[in-house]
C-alpha cells in the first residue's frame, strides 16, 4: 500500500526536477467561489469569451469535469527569462513608453507555455504511476474549464491579488499554473495568508482601468482580452489607451511590489524568439502572413492569426502619433498606406483609424 504522505513529498521533489518552482496539493471544493463567479458572468465581464459561461458551474466543480477527482496537484513554473536583470521592470516600463517599439507580454515571447507545462505535467503523472500503479488523473494548463487560480490559492501556492492573478511572497506573479486532477487521496497543504494590504498599485496603473474593484476584472476593458481574445474590431474609445501593447499587457504586474521577487525560469523555452523583446512596430507590421506563421510556430501568439496581429499593430502605429517625434512619420505613413488596401475589412478599418490619428 502506497504511503501517501511520502508520495506527496516525492511528487513535489519530482516536480522541481521537471522545472516547476513549487507544487502543492488541495482538495477540490470550490463552492465558496461559485456565487462570485456567477456574478462576474452576470455582469458580462467575460465579454466574448463564451467558453467561460458555457460550462456553467463545472468550472468550480472539478469532480464534475473529471469524475472521481478528490485532489488537485497544482504547480507553478516561472517564465521570466533567465537573463533578465534586476532592472527588468524598469526596462519593460521604458519599452512600453517608447512609441515606435512593439510591446509583447513577457509570457508570450518564447515557446507556447501550454505545450511546455502539459508535457512536463504528463511526465510527472507517469512518474507517479510508476510508484502507485494505474490511477485516475487528467493534466491541465489553461486548457479546460478549471478555476486555476482558486485551486492554486487553496493549495497554498499564493494568494489572489487585487489584479486577480496569483501572487507569491517569494515569486511575485510571473509564473504559469498547471494542474493534475487526481483520485489519489493525498494529504493537502495549507493556504497562504493574503498580503496585498492597502496597496492599489495594479488598479491605479491599469491603462484601461479594467480592474474595476479589488479582485474584480472587467475583461472587456483588459488589453490582454482586447489584443488576444477579441475577434472583431477593438472599440475605438479604448484604442488610444492600448499604446504600443500588441499582444497582452504586463502593467499590473510590472508595478506590483511583489514582483521585485519574481523568479527566473530555469528553462530556455521562455527566452524571447524572433526579436520579440526588441522589435519595432514597423518590423512586425511588415511580416507577411507566411512570415507570421513561420515566426510564431510553437508560440502562443499564433492563435490570434495574422489578421488580428495586423489589427493590433495598426492600433500601435496609430498611437505612435501621440509622440511628436513619430507623429506623421514617413515610414509609418507609408506602411499604413500600403496596408490600406488589405483584403481584411477589419485590418483596413484599423489602418484607416491609425492614418487619421497621424493626419489630424
Amino acid at each position: 500500500m502506497t504511503d501517501l504522505a511520502a508520495l506527496a513529498v516525492d511528487i513535489k521533489a519530482w516536480g522541481q526536477e521537471l522545472g516547476f518552482a513549487e507544487l502543492r496539493i488541495a482538495d477540490v471544493d470550490l463552492s465558496h467561489r461559485e456565487a462570485g463567479f456567477q456574478a462576474w458572468l452576470d455582469r458580462g465581464y467575460h465579454g466574448e469569451m463564451d467558453y467561460m459561461a458555457s460550462h456553467g458551474m463545472k468550472r468550480a466543480r472539478p469532480a464534475e469535469l473529471v469524475p472521481g477527482t478528490i485532489r488537485v496537484i497544482t504547480a507553478r513554473m516561472p517564465y521570466l527569462p533567465a537573463a533578465s536583470g534586476d532592472d527588468w521592470r524598469e526596462r519593460e516600463s521604458a519599452r512600453s513608453a517608447d512609441a515606435q517599439m512593439a510591446q509583447v507580454s513577457l509570457y508570450a515571447r518564447g515557446r507556447d507555455y501550454h505545450k511546455v507545462l502539459r508535457a512536463r505535467l504528463q511526465q510527472l503523472a507517469s512518474r507517479i504511476e510508476e510508484r502507485t500503479g494505474p490511477f485516475g488523473y487528467r493534466v491541465f494548463t489553461d486548457s479546460a474549464p478549471v478555476m486555476e487560480v482558486a485551486l492554486a490559492e487553496k493549495a497554498g501556492l499564493g494568494w489572489r491579488g487585487k489584479h486577480t492573478l496569483l501572487l507569491h511572497r517569494e515569486a511575485g506573479s510571473m509564473f504559469f499554473l498547471g494542474e493534475i486532477l487526481t483520485d489519489l487521496p493525498l494529504p493537502v497543504d495549507t493556504p497562504m495568508t493574503p498580503r496585498c494590504g492597502q496597496c492599489t498599485a495594479c488598479i491605479d496603473v491599469c491603462p484601461t482601468q479594467a480592474i474595476v474593484a479589488p479582485y474584480e476584472l472587467d475583461a472587456r476593458r483588459c488589453i490582454s482580452y482586447l489584443t488576444i481574445e477579441l475577434k472583431g474590431s477593438i472599440p475605438a474609445d479604448l484604442r488610444p489607451l492600448i499604446g504600443n501593447r500588441i499582444y497582452g499587457c504586463d502593467d499590473c504586474q510590472l508595478y506590483c511590489p511583489w514582483n521585485k521577487f519574481a523568479q527566473r525560469s530555469t528553462l530556455p523555452d521562455f527566452d524571447a524568439r524572433h526579436g520579440l523583446d526588441s522589435a519595432s512596430l514597423l518590423e512586425l507590421f511588415a511580416w507577411s502572413e507566411e512570415q507570421f506563421l513561420k515566426n510564431t510556430e510553437g508560440s502562443a501568439i499564433r492563435r490570434i492569426g495574422h489578421e488580428r496581429w495586423l489589427r493590433n499593430l495598426a492600433v500601435g502605429l496609430g498611437n505612435a502619433a501621440d509622440d511628436p517625434q513619430h507623429r506623421g512619420s514617413a515610414p509609418i505613413l507609408a506602411a499604413l498606406q500600403e496596408a490600406s488596401s488589405h483584403p481584411s475589412e477589419m485590418v483596413r478599418e484599423h489602418v484607416a483609424w491609425a492614418l487619421a490619428r497621424h493626419q489630424d
